[in-house]
């Protein structure tokens, strides 16, 4: 059954969006890139087709209506947005901001109806211009007019449909295994907004043998995210390729405080194929491919701790 709004427009069943909501989730699965786990704003703003139908997954505005749905399908934070106070805590809860300050827009009542409902959304990040990062579904558990805001987290109900949401222990209560999986995709969107921002600043090159192919490179941390000073920043970050990303954390190569390249002493006794030669070898005092950009260059402190680690092993 259709029904129509105040715009004139057609809103079909709650049921029939539903499903086009659920094969939006499967459209996210099946083309999330595989070597930077974003997507480009067009492509989102372009939707996929659905019975003949085209479904917008983002648009204009921060809380999204395909054409005729009743419910928003996403939310988005834009980078250097107006709303500061978007963002994942440490326990995992997503804070989203109202649109404006009338909490009866009628985006933010559609955020108060699908936090009634339980109704799942997208959530989109943006990492760098018009690149945005997915996270899907979330569920709105909180709606705050007081505070303009909504709080979500991850609903492991829909996880068949999201590869990085798959668990294996059993004995985690609901509450846990939501808490647990948006804690998983927390990180996931700080690793990806680090990848994204790294290249971005070697304009997508090694820092090393400046290799120009994205899908070979990472953004390898100089202290490791583990590590309470290995906070993802881009001062933190060398773009490598994956052979020198290999080589660089298992301290085949050092490089120290002044951006020269060492290898192994070891290493350059060996003798080899012309990869050994050329790709580590050769490197030994090679100078350090640099960002443009002053404040995206690595941090010398950070460079000098991790030598010493290169020197240590």
């Amino acid at each position: 059954m259709l029904y129509e709004n105040g715009d004139g427009y057609h809103n079909q069943s709650m049921e029939e969006e539903f499903k086009i909501r659920m094969a939006a989730f499967r459209w996210l699965k099946d083309n999330e890139r595989s070597d930077k786990n974003v997507f480009h704003g067009q492509e989102l703003a372009e939707g996929f087709n659905y019975s003949g139908r085209r479904i917008t997954l983002k648009g204009q505005t921060g809380i999204w209506f395909p054409k005729g749905f009743q419910m928003p399908i996403s939310i988005t934070t834009r980078k250097n947005g107006p709303y500061p106070t978007d963002g994942i805590s440490e326990d995992g809860v997503l804070t989203y901001a109202y649109r404006g300050t009338d909490p009866n827009h009628h985006d933010n009542i559609g955020l108060r109806n699908a936090c009634k409902t339980r109704t799942p959304l997208i959530y989109f990040n943006e990492v760098h211009d018009s690149i945005y990062e997915a996270a899907w579904p979330i569920i709105i558990i909180q709606d705050d007019p007081g505070t303009l805001c909504v709080k979500a987290m991850m609903e492991p109900a829909y996880q068949d449909l999201r590869t990085a949401s798959i668990l294996d222990d059993n004995s985690l209560s609901p509450l846990d295994i939501r808490r647990y999986v948006t804690i998983a995709t927390k990180h996931r969107l700080h690793q990806t907004a680090f990848r994204e921002l790294v290249l971005h600043a070697y304009d997508e090159k090694c820092a090393i043998c400046k290799l120009h192919h994205a899908q070979l490179l990472d953004a390898a941390h100089i202290i490791p995210d583990s590590t309470v000073e290995g906070f993802p920043i881009v001062s933190n970050g060398l773009s490598l390729c994956k052979i020198h990303h290999a080589a660089f954390d298992n301290n085949f190569i050092g490089i120290d405080q002044n951006y020269t390249v060492h290898v192994k002493p070891e290493i350059l006794k060996e003798n080899d194929g012309p990869m050994l030669r050329h790709g580590l070898q050769a490197l030994n005092g090679w100078a350090l491919n640099l960002p443009e950009k002053r404040r995206d260059r690595p941090d010398r402190d950070r460079l000098l701790s991790r030598f010493k680690q290169y020197l240590e092993a």
